[in-house]
């Protein structure tokens, strides 16, 4: 009797057992089939501008690659800091993912931000790189950056530029160009740059720097004049465009990128996955010529080369904002 109960014993703890290891192994395999549900990208600005545009040619092309829904979720305000510090603060699943501009490298410069610009978040991949165009409505008589720059000084105080807000990448261009070039002129922010975009195209305003992506087509059917780009050299997507640097102000350079992220504490697995999917898709031949039709390069880098990206554009920005003395007022 008592060896019957023995076994009956054995028999019911190794049962037991057996369906424990067969939940541990259910709950891992679960764990590991990550994405397995809808997937949100935060983008802090508006619908319309650059990063919006971005957000949403990565997110649908990550959802074909993962067979999820990824859907965008704008959420704009104080040059991008509303919507980062609801992001801060989201689980850290994989299932909320943000992209940013510069003017997240741009913001803990101005202003004193309620996160940590990088111990807050786990940095996916820089996503690709660009530049802006100086743009006009078309009714400003100007037609090159040396026929802007005179014009900038013959009227100072009168000429009004658009931006994406206070502390925005367009808004701290502006900045400089007054600031390198002894112009005054009157900044009028808005929430997005999708809004400041059609300000310009509707003529309430008189010029802005405008993220490549998001003006070309504006440029292209005449609604806006391209007058200068901002980069090093001209962008392959408007080679007839001078720069700045070359035709108006040496040295006056300013550059953009996007990059993906999570929240910290985000599972490396999960942080490996996004960054080899999003290698992938920024990889193919036909997200490339996308991509160059907005005059965007393709970059791809590892978690840590983005990471140590963005530690560098916030200490570059921060002797810029100083001496140009931007504000967010």
């Amino acid at each position: 009797m008592k060896n019957s109960i023995k076994t009956n014993t054995y028999i019911n703890t190794l049962a037991a057992a057996l369906v424990l290891a067969a939940v541990a192994q259910t709950a891992d395999a679960q764990n590991t089939a990550y994405p397995n549900k809808t997937i949100r990208m935060v983008v802090p600005i508006g619908a319309g501008g650059g990063t919006d545009t971005m957000a949403r040619l990565i997110a649908q092309r990550l959802s074909e690659q993962m067979g999820v829904t990824i859907f965008i979720d704008n959420r704009p305000g104080a040059g991008t800091v509303i919507g980062t510090e609801h992001f801060s603060k989201t689980p850290p699943d994989g299932y909320t993912l943000m992209t940013v501009a510069p003017e997240f490298s741009i913001q803990p410069s101005l202003r004193k931000v309620p996160y940590d610009p990088i111990k807050d978040f786990s940095f996916i991949t820089q996503l690709t790189s660009g530049q802006y165009f100086l743009t006009t409505h078309p009714t400003v008589p100007v037609k090159t950056p040396q026929q802007f720059l005179a014009l900038a000084k013959s009227r100072p105080g009168q000429i009004a530029f658009g931006s994406s807000g206070n502390g925005s990448a367009n808004h701290l261009a502006g900045v400089l160009f007054q600031h390198m070039t002894g112009t005054k002129m009157i900044h009028v922010p808005y929430k997005s740059a999708g809004a400041a975009g059609a300000s310009l195209i509707g003529g309430e305003i008189d010029f802005m720097f405008s993220n490549v992506a998001s003006a070309i087509a504006h440029v292209r059917s005449g609604r806006i004049r391209a007058i200068a780009a901002t980069g090093e050299k001209r962008s392959p997507v408007a080679p007839d465009v001078p720069t700045i640097n070359e035709a108006a102000v040496k040295g006056f350079v300013v550059t953009g990128f996007y990059i993906m992220m999570a929240p910290a504490g985000t599972p490396r697995d999960i942080i490996s996955k996004l960054n080899a999917e999003s290698v992938k898709a920024l990889q193919s031949p036909q997200f490339k010529e996308r991509l160059a039709t907005l005059g965007l390069e393709p970059i791809g880098n590892s978690p840590e080369a983005a990471t140590a990206f963005i530690q560098a554009e916030i200490t570059k920005w921060a002797p810029v904002v100083k001496a140009a003395g931007a504000t967010t007022d």
